[in-house]
């Protein structure tokens, strides 16, 4: 078996190398169609002729080597910029519909401008989506004049803008925005009433900026558009208080990982005497136990100041991967109000969900895609296995000189603080810039303090603000900088020797370039790298090292002590450890997590798919009637619109109540995903007969009045305020998950639900 592995990959390291071959030949024509000569006026008339090439049905892989050397030429007489070979071979992969892996510094923005002209010729519009509106609103500023030196028109949407704006920047022929925003402005188009509403058109080719963050990071995260969110009651005050009364060991567990939270039978008979409700485990209770299960979570695995921070008196989640404030994004509903009660907040509840859509299934609606971004190999499998995305190496203009230092392993959490501080003060003291990334805005705060107190003087970024961010980031190259920062602030952003002064630069170089230190070692081996990869930047001198103590929570949860001899378990000691066996077990916990990682997606697309597949089908329909493709009067075409949206709504809202209890089902020996889809789809399939019979009657109530006032007084209309958010569904995972259930829960649940009532054993 390993034998056949290593020639699979062999055979693929060959295809790779074969496809860079003939990229390389493809760049060398294109600069041998040199084009400095021409005026431009005849540039310009060359891309008109590309246009009406494009538009008449001439493949674009014709067209290719004429319309990347036009755009070469734009780029060097309107920016300045001459493209280099790698970023023209990486522009060659993204037309081709592959995931680019290209390094830090590399110029992956400009390399994106060769396929986005290219595909943009057609007049069909392209998206390319960046990972903050900064990026959106910067790259389309920055790269702007080669579109329109070519004729093309440039737009970037941004939250908040008007119908009318948002209109104008997707009409533009290259449309820079940010993933969730397009996602958000497309389920705001469902609900519309009116075409003239619509944002919109049909999408037809996108590049994924910063990919593995938004392919992977973020693609389970629902995006949801719901009605004007209500208060909810202090119920959940109740049960956080129950939760608080728990004891670790005694009433409760963790699974192995410390992913979940269960009660034993102890916590079982102790929450059902606080709350005075009987057997917790009969089924008239569900609610009880559900809503006792979301408070024992937040209470014992969410963390503030790492998990979330509250701010003017409201709750503020923080991305895990990017450790930054993430905006207006929310737990599933029972988390949401178990968290704010935790907090001793009034709870705020979701309102009525409209519309939700993954990302991963946005993006599935453009019938070309590909991406780009400087981590992608370690995840392969799963772009592969998830999107059809291959991943494709391309290489540095200049070779990588950066030292990635072996990480730095000490024995507790103190002894790595001393050394982290001893370290970044004895640098600092040099006048080389260091860059430190942390785990959370605990940390970041905790680390700057200790800085402080060391007399050295630091940035420290850890909560949400694109352009101030990125505007200290690209300043952290500068001589005597320390920025301390969450995991990826600044993504996206260019961090120049000396700030990009190249008297400074020259300095800074000496001084062995910019010195990129991590805190911990993260979960996914991706982020470490996205880190690493900030120093070293075209060919720059630059280094890395971790900092990780035994104590970080990742070394506790996955049991390193096992792998110590017992003669270190109980060691406290100032240096750090030299075990080489502690580096590969760091290594082995960071591909054993993104496995878990990976498997836990999967799972989770089983959920979502079936409900996206009704969505498409009912809003297939929908779409016909709002471009009045279905003959009707605009009264029934009002009241069709109407009664779709009702119904699935109320659709949505009967698949989240049976997703937040379809665990229990596994107790019965029936598999949770099985019997999810046959509930969901019995009820779906009763939605057209409500729609008919409900619009039936309607229109009878109307007898043909196509007067909007009459709409108005049958309250067929749109909701007069909507709000639109994200879900950290990984927590669903608690809920629904099978597995967090050991085999002592299982013969408890059922003793206590079926011997208990049988034989009155109180107090069993």
């Amino acid at each position: 078996m390993n034998l056949a592995v290593k020639w699979m990959q062999k055979f693929k390291d060959r295809d790779i190398q074969n496809k860079l071959k003939g990229y390389r030949d493809k760049a060398e024509l294109i600069r041998k169609r040199n084009l400095e000569a021409w005026d431009e006026k005849q540039l310009q008339a060359e891309s008109l002729r590309l246009k009406k090439e494009a538009k008449s049905g001439t493949p674009l892989d014709e067209l290719l080597v004429d319309a990347y050397a036009l755009v070469c030429e734009a780029a060097k007489r309107t920016l300045g910029l001459q493209p280099y070979d790698v970023q023209i071979m990486a522009a060659i992969a993204l037309h081709e519909g592959f995931l680019i892996e290209q390094h830090t510094g590399e110029g992956k923005t400009l390399s994106a401008v060769m396929p986005a002209y290219l595909h943009a010729l057609t007049g069909e519009g392209v998206h390319v989506l960046t990972f903050n509106d900064y990026l959106a609103n910067r790259d389309a500023e920055w790269m702007g004049p080669i579109y329109r030196f070519l004729g093309l028109t440039v737009n970037a949407v941004q939250a908040g803008m008007s119908l009318s704006e948002k209109q104008e920047a997707y009409a533009a022929d290259i449309t820079y925005v940010t993933a969730k925003e397009a996602g958000f402005d497309y389920l705001r188009d469902t609900i519309a009433l009116n075409e003239a509403d619509t944002v919109h058109r049909p999408f037809h080719y996108v590049i994924v900026d910063e990919a593995d963050s938004l392919l992977l990071d973020e693609a389970r995260v629902p995006l949801v558009i719901a009605g004007e969110p209500g208060s909810s009651g202090n119920d959940g005050i109740r049960f956080a208080e129950v939760a608080r009364q728990l004891e670790q060991d005694e009433h409760y567990d963790f699974d192995e990982f410390k992913r979940n939270v269960y009660l034993n039978e102890a916590g079982s008979a102790k929450a059902e005497s606080l709350l005075g409700c009987g057997n917790l485990y009969e089924s008239d209770n569900s609610h009880l136990l559900t809503s006792l299960n979301c408070a024992l979570h937040v209470e014992s695995l969410l963390k503030k100041d790492v998990d979330y921070i509250v701010r003017d008196g409201k709750i503020e989640l923080i991305d895990e991967y990017t450790g930054r404030v993430a905006e207006n994004r929310h737990l599933p509903d029972g988390l949401q109000a178990a968290l704010a009660a935790k907090e001793g907040l009034q709870s705020k509840a979701g309102g009525k969900i409209l519309g939700t859509i993954t990302l991963q299934h946005f993006l599935s609606l453009y019938p070309k895609i590909c991406g780009m971004t400087a981590t992608a190999h370690a995840s392969a499998m799963e772009f592969k296995d998830i999107y059809e995305l291959q991943v494709v190496q391309i290489p540095p203009n200049r070779l990588n000189i950066r030292i990635d230092h072996p990480h730095r392993i000490y024995t507790h959490k103190e002894a790595k603080l001393k050394a982290l501080v001893q370290e970044i003060s004895s640098v600092h003291a040099t006048g080389r810039p260091i860059l430190i990334g942390t785990s959370s805005v605990e940390e970041s705060d905790m680390l700057a303090e200790a800085l402080a107190v060391a007399n050295v003087p630091c940035h420290v970024l850890n909560a949400k603000n694109d352009a101030k961010e990125a505007e200290i980031i690209a300043k952290a190259g500068e001589i005597g900088a320390v920025t301390v920062s969450t995991n990826m602030a600044g993504r996206g952003v260019d961090i120049r020797l000396g700030g990009g002064n190249p008297t400074q630069a020259e300095v800074v170089a000496k001084l062995g370039g910019l010195y990129v230190i991590g805190t911990h070692a993260h979960e996914s081996v991706r982020i470490d790298d996205q880190l690493r990869g900030r120093s070293g930047r075209q060919g720059d001198p630059g280094a890395s090292v971790f900092f990780v103590s035994l104590e970080d929570e990742l070394m506790l949860r996955f049991g390193i002590d096992k792998v110590i001899s017992p003669a270190y378990r109980d060691l406290r000691q100032d240096d750090a450890l030299e075990e080489s066996v502690l580096h590969s077990k760091i290594a082995h916990i960071q591909r054993v997590i993104m496995g878990q990682n990976f498997h836990i997606r999967q799972e989770l697309n089983r959920y979502s798919d079936m409900v996206e597949e009704q969505r498409r089908i009912l809003y297939e329909e929908r779409l016909g009637i709002l471009k009045g493709e279905t003959p009707m009067s605009p009264s029934e075409q009002r009241v069709r619109l109407y009664y779709i949206d009702k119904f699935w709504a109320d659709h949505l809202a009967y698949v989240s109540y049976i997703r937040e209890s379809i665990h229990l089902t596994s107790l019965t020996n029936r598999n949770p995903i099985d019997e999810f889809h046959v509930q969901i789809i019995q009820a779906y399939e009763q939605i057209p007969a409500k729609i008919n019979r409900e619009s039936s009657n309607m229109l009878v109530k109307l007898g043909g009045s196509n007067d909007p006032a009459m709409w108005e007084k049958f309250g067929l209309k749109s909701p007069t305020s909507t709000w639109t958010y994200t879900i950290n569904d990984q927590y669903m995972e608690y809920l629904q998950n099978p597995s967090s259930w050991t085999p002592g829960t299982i013969i408890a649940y059922w003793m206590r639900k079926m011997l208990r009532p049988v034989f009155g054993w109180s107090n069993f």
